[in-house]
């Protein structure tokens, strides 16, 4: 599917990339973890073929620099940082499915399913939206076309918690025609979402590991806390994953999606003092302790 053969950039007189060889079969999904520096945008901005670099880079067998076009036709991407684009959300839409050959209902389903509402937001320039509107916008074009490779730049730091659970079935129903490559800073924010790791530092390969691939994308997970008292702020953060209290404050049911169990255990560990009880399980199986 993809392979990189001793690939290297310099900018300058740095080397960002230093002799790449990676092979990235159809169906894996990879999280492309790096520090800042470690040349993780520049590695996908050759996939890309937007940089002239040494060595050759294949997707399908095919240079994306040489025929950029036909091969980027097949590739879906979304970017860490929005494009500051001034064309009204309607217009990018249908300048995006032109491009690729898709519908622009297509698309525009794709974003109401991750909750924004096109219709509303179709006039408005796309960069006037929130970032959590430009990031459904631009997660709806990359999958709105038919890709079977899907590169992603940290794609679901601006949604909100109901939004993920939707970007996560969206991947799911993807996973088996599609080859996911995932970047991101934190290897917390993706590990349930890959099943290998790579991880670039100064321009190399460091690391090349397999992970389990036990956690469904499209899985949910039930969710019951018992706290010992009221605290607004423990509320708040909550009610952001839309879990919803009893009538004393002390006890909260919901739902979390399985991708965003370590996500959603981080933002609780904050109030581990608060916390009485805190059961999760697969939504059809029995609730299980796990504090």
């Amino acid at each position: 599917m993809i392979q990189f053969e001793n690939v290297s950039k310099t900018f300058k007189r740095q080397r960002v990339l230093d002799g790449i060889a990676l092979q990235i079969d159809l169906g894996e999904r990879v999280a492309l973890i790096g520090s800042n520096g470690a040349g993780k945008t520049t590695l996908i901005r050759c996939l890309l073929g937007e940089y002239v670099h040494e060595g050759e880079v294949r997707i399908e067998g095919r240079s994306p620099r040489a025929e950029r076009t036909a091969v980027l036709a097949r590739v879906g991407f979304v970017p860490q940082l929005p494009p500051p684009l001034k064309m009204p959300v309607g217009q990018l839409i249908e300048f995006s499915a032109a491009l690729c050959g898709s519908d622009t209902g297509r698309i525009a389903a794709l974003a109401e399913r991750l909750g924004l509402d096109v219709n509303r937001v179709r006039q408005q320039p796309f960069v006037k939206l929130s970032g959590g509107q430009k990031q459904k916008i631009l997660i709806a074009i990359a999958l709105g076309r038919d890709a079977n490779l899907l590169i992603m730049d940290e794609p679901a730091a601006n949604l909100d918690p109901e939004a993920r659970k939707i970007f996560f079935e969206l991947l799911a129903e993807r996973q088996a025609t599609s080859t996911m490559l995932i970047s991101s800073h934190r290897l917390n924010e993706v590990a349930s979402l890959v099943n290998r790791v790579i991880e670039l530092d100064l321009g190399k390969v460091v690391l090349d590991d397999r992970v389990a691939d036990d956690v469904s994308l499209a899985g949910r997970l039930a969710c019951r806390i018992g706290v010992k008292r009221r605290e607004p702020a423990f509320e708040k953060a909550l009610s952001a994953w839309a879990f919803v209290g009893s009538a004393d404050g002390l006890e909260w049911h919901g739902e979390v999606a399985g991708p965003d169990r370590l996500r959603f255990l981080g933002m609780t560990s904050r109030y581990v003092g608060l916390i009485q009880d805190l059961q999760m399980s697969e939504t059809c199986g029995q609730l299980q302790e796990v504090a």
